[in-house]
Formats: C-alpha cells, sequence, structure tokens
C-alpha cells in the first residue's frame, strides 16, 4: 500500500516541469497543478507505478476573466484508500487534451463537459453530443456562469446514430416514450432476426438542470436537492453531499450520526434489492415472486417512514450528522430480520423454479474485461467479478468498524446479478443489526463553519446502485459555487450495449431490469 507521500515524491520526479506546480499533501489525497496538455502523462504514471484510473472529471467557471475555466481530475486507486486531485486551469482556447482513448469513462466526462461549458477535448474519438439534443442552440452552453434561459427552441433535428448496415439486418427503435411509470429513454437495436447485434441509447430527454441549481444555495439548502436527484437513491445521494460540505469544512461527525447513517444507507440498499429481485422474476413471468417482494418492499417502506418520517427516507441525513434517532416504537433490527427470513423464501422457491432459472442463465453477459474497461460500478461489476465497494475499500460512516463481506460472481449474466442482490441484502441486515447494536450515546450533529472559498471538496458513497461521488466547491459568500454529481448509472448505461449482444429482442427487458439504472441520475 503506498502512502500519499510516496505517490506525491514518484509524480514529482516522473513529472518534473511537466506539472504547473508543487504537489501538496490534504489528508489522503495528493492536490497538484498541471498543465492541460501533460494530463495523459500524469494519467499513465498513475497506471503504470499505481494501477490508478480516473474517477472523476469536474469544470467549472470562475466567471469573466481570461483564465476563467478549470478541469479537475480525480484518480482513485481501486483497494487503497487515496485519491490524485489534479486541477488545469485554462488559457482563452478553452480546450483540453482527450483522455478518452486511453480511458473510456473520460470520454463521457469530456462530452458532456463540452455540451454543458463548451470546453472542447481535442483528439476525442467521438465528438457527437452527449447531454444536449440536436435542438440546443450551438452557443448555449448551460453551466457557465454568464448563460442565459434561451428562447423556446427545437429545429426537429435528429441524433445522428451510429448504423449497422448489411443484408437482413433491421432496426427496431424503442421509446423514448414507453408503457408504464417511467422516464424517457431511446433504445434503438440492430438485429438479425431476433437476436441483437448492436443497441445504441438516448438519453437526457428530462435533463433538469440539477446542478444548475445547486449555485447559490446555501450547503443545508442543497441536501433536498440532493435527496431528488434520483428518488430511490435518497439516502445514498444525500449522505454523499453531506459528506463533501464536511470534508470542506473538516467538520467531524458525532459517533452516534456515523452508525445511524449506516443504518439508513442499509435500510435503503435492503428495499431496493428486494424489490429488483422480484421485478426480474416478474420478466421471466414469475409474478408470485414480485408480488411477495413487492410487499415485502412496502414492509421496508413503512419500517422507513417510523424512522424518518419519509417512506424514501428523507430527512434522514443532514450536514454535520443525522436529523433523526431510532424510535422507541419500533426494533428496526427485527423488522429487517423478519422481513429477510421472508425474503429468503421468496429467493428458494425462485431459484428451485426451473422455468425462472433457465430465463436467467446466461442471459445479458457482462465479462469483466468490458466491465473493467467501462469502469462499471456498483452490483453490476460485483455480478462480472469486479470487486469494489467503497465501504471497504473507501471507509465512511461507520463502516470501518463494522463486519460485512462483498459478494462477488463471476459469470456476468443476469442470474449473477440477481444473486448478488440477494447477498448483499443479507449482508444490509446484517450491518443494520451490528451498527444498532453498537450505536454509541452522544450528539447526532455538529454545526458547520462557512465553507471557504474555492476549495474542492468530495465524497464517494457506495449506493445501492453502486458508488455515488459528489464534488462540491464554495464561493466567496460561502454559497455553493460548483456541485458536480456522478451516480453510477452515469458509467453504467452504455455497458448495457455490451451484455445484450447475441441475447434475443425480447430478453431486453430482463436485462435491462438486471441493470436497473435511474434515468434521473443519468439525467441530470
Amino acid at each position: 500500500m503506498s502512502s500519499v507521500s510516496d505517490i506525491s515524491r514518484v509524480l514529482r520526479a516522473a513529472l518534473g516541469d511537466r506539472l504547473a506546480g508543487q504537489p501538496t499533501i490534504h489528508g489522503n489525497q495528493v492536490r497538484l497543478p498541471i498543465d492541460p496538455r501533460h494530463v495523459h502523462a500524469l494519467a499513465s504514471v498513475l497506471r503504470e507505478r499505481f494501477a490508478a484510473e480516473l474517477s472523476l472529471m469536474v469544470a467549472e467557471d470562475r466567471g469573466p476573466a481570461p483564465d476563467r475555466y478549470r478541469v479537475h481530475y480525480v484518480f482513485a486507486q481501486p483497494t487503497d484508500n487515496w485519491f490524485v486531485h489534479a486541477t488545469c486551469v485554462l488559457g482563452p482556447d478553452e480546450q483540453i487534451v482527450s483522455l478518452a482513448s486511453f480511458h473510456y469513462p473520460a470520454s463521457r466526462f469530456e462530452r458532456e463537459i463540452f455540451d454543458l461549458f463548451g470546453i472542447r477535448a481535442t483528439g476525442h474519438p467521438d465528438p457527437r453530443p452527449l447531454v444536449r439534443h440536436g435542438f440546443w442552440p450551438e452557443d448555449y452552453f448551460p453551466l457557465r456562469k454568464d448563460a442565459m434561459v434561451p428562447p423556446l427552441f427545437d429545429d426537429g433535428r435528429g441524433f445522428p446514430f451510429g448504423e449497422v448496415k448489411g443484408e437482413g439486418v433491421f432496426e427496431i427503435p424503442v421509446g423514448p416514450v414507453h408503457a408504464g411509470v417511467i422516464e424517457p429513454g431511446h433504445f434503438r437495436f440492430s438485429v438479425v432476426g431476433e437476436t441483437i447485434i448492436d443497441m445504441k441509447s438516448r438519453l437526457y430527454f428530462t435533463h433538469k438542470g440539477t446542478e444548475k441549481l445547486f449555485e447559490g444555495r446555501a450547503p443545508d439548502e442543497g441536501v433536498e436537492l440532493a435527496e431528488r436527484i434520483s428518488g430511490d437513491t435518497t439516502v445514498g445521494h444525500a449522505l454523499a453531499f453531506c459528506q463533501a460540505i464536511e470534508a470542506a469544512t473538516a467538520v467531524d461527525v458525532p459517533p452516534r450520526a456515523q452508525y445511524l447513517r449506516v443504518v439508513l444507507l442499509e435500510l435503503e440498499r435492503l428495499y431496493n434489492h428486494i424489490a429488483d429481485f422480484g421485478a426480474i422474476a416478474n420478466d421471466t413471468g414469475f409474478a408470485v415472486a414480485h408480488s411477495h417482494c413487492q410487499r415485502l418492499r412496502e414492509r421496508l417502506l413503512a419500517v422507513n417512514k417510523r424512522v424518518t418520517g419519509s417512506r424514501l427516507l428523507r430527512g434522514g441525513v443532514r450536514p454535520g450528522g443525522v436529523g433523526m434517532d431510532l424510535p422507541g416504537d419500533v426494533d428496526v433490527a427485527r423488522e429487517v430480520e423478519d422481513v429477510l427470513a421472508d425474503f429468503d423464501s421468496v429467493v428458494d422457491i425462485s431459484l428451485k423454479n426451473t422455468l425462472l432459472m433457465d430465463r436467467l442463465e446466461g442471459t445479458g453477459r457482462l465479462f469483466a474485461r468490458t466491465a473493467r474497461d467501462h469502469g462499471v460500478l456498483g452490483f453490476v461489476a460485483r455480478a462480472s467479478g469486479v470487486d469494489r465497494d467503497a465501504r471497504r475499500d473507501h471507509p465512511f460512516a461507520a463502516y470501518r468498524d463494522l463486519r460485512f463481506t462483498v459478494p462477488t460472481f463471476t459469470t456476468g449474466d443476469v442470474k449473477a446479478r440477481a444473486l448478488v442482490r440477494v447477498e448483499e441484502a443479507r449482508q444490509s441486515a446484517s450491518l443494520v443489526r451490528q451498527a444498532i447494536d453498537r450505536l454509541p450515546a452522544g450528539p447526532l450533529s455538529v454545526p458547520l463553519p462557512p465553507l471557504p472559498p474555492f476549495q474542492p471538496a468530495f465524497s464517494l458513497v457506495e449506493g445501492w446502485r453502486g458508488t455515488i461521488v459528489h464534488w462540491i466547491m464554495g464561493d466567496e459568500s460561502g454559497a455553493l459555487h460548483r456541485v458536480k454529481v456522478v451516480d453510477p448509472s452515469f458509467l453504467n448505461w452504455r455497458p448495457l450495449s455490451y451484455a445484450l449482444l447475441g441475447n434475443i429482442v425480447p430478453d431486453f427487458p430482463l436485462c435491462n431490469k438486471s441493470f436497473n439504472q435511474s434515468y434521473s441520475g443519468n439525467d441530470l
């Protein structure tokens, strides 16, 4: 395991005058300024010497000035709890050098940055828009500080999808409007007969300007917005936001609040995993399992209501601690254990159903190399043998003091993604019991000092879908200058296309549900 001092020393020696200043150490981070032309060299050194990869790219606008734009890069080692935070100050040309061919996640970050800030990544292999649809004005970049709300516009241009051509190849468009109460997304299948040979997705039909809405808010006013980034991930996003604020202000959250945060996050993981297992079974026609899982989900939502006053656990996490204590009239750990025992019975019945297993086994395989190349996160990654979990690898809240295992499978199919959920639900019940049994006495929160101006901070949280990242920076008044959000869906949507290759069209709903990515968390 390398120390941040070792990393800083290696970077100084390897990069020399390509750095724009000396690295500094902030806790478990090495921060350094770097010329935009030399970011590729930095990424190469970090990969070759430390097996670290890009986790996040953030652009920000400081307002009218020749050097108004900055792009920040966060690199992380998968299992060592350290980070490298590099910052580029851009000149008047407003360009960075693309890392897209070096590491695929950079491709998506760079396309997003151009769409929202107008900062171009030179050498990018796929300069098509990501967030913007064809009817955005060419000079409209909504996250610039001087961006004005444009007039209504729509010239009807379509997105330039890549086409698959050949004898017997047909296209099947699906969406963006779907049957059922889900958000819009367009999926374009290229098929031969019923076999899928390619699938292209197009999202961002309901881009909401969430990151823009954070700007100018007081830190405590940002929590309600964070809770609504993706409604099924209330705690995950609120906790990531609050921890970033706490990192920026150097606040130590009371131990009792740290343990209660574990309880809240695992309650959220539990009800989602149980509901998803039932939904996967339902997409094979096994509606009985779905009905029982919905019944159990409803029971857990009732527990959530008793704990926080909200079925979705809103109001549970606050900057500096938590906004609630455990209720005295309900044994939360016992309720969770009873639900888990019931769920285990449903799982047992389901796994003995040969028709159900025939549909799950071998369907929608995502191979480990593809998952790693695309930076896939969460249960999707762990089902493909990628053993990563921020609760263990980058501990937060009280997870360092609790016992749990990270289940992984290697087949990468729908069955593996279902079984990862089952095993994680069992671990969640154990973590809730441990956290409650060890719950220390003490305050639930502490006050926060003002945000320091233009000092970046970020936080990782292992939400139920995967690792969530919130990056924040305050302005001169202590309000939020910039908030960058990465839901795991941002990186997990694209690999769904690879999992579908060679499957038949009727298996798309099953594969899609086994991934169960968030439209809202992606379409910020």
